[in-house]
């Protein structure tokens, strides 16, 4: 071949070399990738679909959507009811605390020591199984009706999501990385810091997160068939008083404050998680 025919074409200025950058999204493609304007869409479809119903084939102990928001904005204006949140979340917050003090440290020992496991899967299968309605009598004949047996109810509620989810969190640590460490000289402590808990903390913080919700439920169950009071009592007592309106704005506030708390231990797990979310992400490209 000859020298012209193997001289490249000069290159032109100003022109760019290489894969061209990806294209920003526009506004609208940002929008329908968010979850955001789908629950937007579909509460509006929700409470408009409750108001016709209402007001078609409505009566007494059915309010329409309207009232309720009403109901809901009166409520929030009144001390009783910031008096029985009071009084609810007192139990709330010491028994989820007692849930992961205890829960997180027993699900992780559980799924390392097997022997351990099986002295305690058996009390981990009963509080699986057992309705918790049938465990207040003996609350009650044994505690009393004060703080201790709500708080006890909240924790029984609450820690068997934390223990599995903490135990299935070791389980999935692949035993091959430990093998590696130990092949390389780290001693049971450093297994412990630098491959077990790392490993686990995302089964962990779902743990956390659904074990919230059942405390919630917990919170709520144990006012309304054991102690008449804080936000259980003013369910039963707008339901005795046929008061529907205030009887569903109290539900919705009791919604509102699970689905914040909820969406707050969602974005923790998020923070403390994110190198997992992005190894996922490697691993499914």
């Amino acid at each position: 071949m000859t020298a012209a025919t193997t001289r490249r074409p000069p290159r032109r200025s100003g022109t760019r070399t290489g894969p061209r950058p990806a294209r920003r999204p526009g506004v609208l493609r940002r929008i329908a990738d968010r979850n955001l304007p789908y629950q937007v869409l579909t509460f509006v479809l929700f409470a408009a679909c409750w108001e016709l119903y209402v007001r078609q084939r409505g009566g007494l102990l059915i309010p329409s959507f309207t009232e309720t928001v009403e109901a809901t904005a009166e409520l929030l204006g009144t001390a009783e009811l910031w008096r029985a949140m009071y009084v609810s979340n007192q139990a709330l917050v010491i028994g989820f605390a007692v849930t992961v003090v205890l829960g997180v440290p027993l699900g992780i020992l559980l799924g390392r020591f097997r022997a351990l496991e099986r002295l305690a899967d058996v009390y981990l299968n009963i509080l699986l199984v057992t309705p918790m309605a049938a465990i207040i009598p003996l609350l009650v004949m044994s505690v009393g009706f004060g703080l201790a047996s709500r708080v006890i109810l909240v924790t029984i509620f609450s820690i068997v999501m934390v223990v599995v989810n903490a135990r299935a969190g070791v389980r999935q640590v692949d035993p091959s990385l430990i093998e590696m460490a130990r092949s390389f000289g780290a001693d049971e402590r450093a297994v412990w810091t630098r491959i077990l808990l790392p490993g686990a903390l995302p089964a962990i913080m779902t743990g956390i997160r659904l074990g919230l919700g059942r405390a919630v439920t917990g919170m709520v169950i144990v006012e309304l068939l054991m102690v008449s009071e804080a936000l259980g009592g003013l369910i039963l007592e707008y339901r005795g008083l046929f008061q529907a309106p205030l009887l569903y704005g109290t539900i919705v506030i009791i919604l509102a404050e699970a689905l914040l708390l909820i969406s707050v231990a969602r974005w923790a797990e998020r923070k403390l998680t994110r190198w997992a979310r992005t190894t996922t992400a490697r691993s499914v490209r």
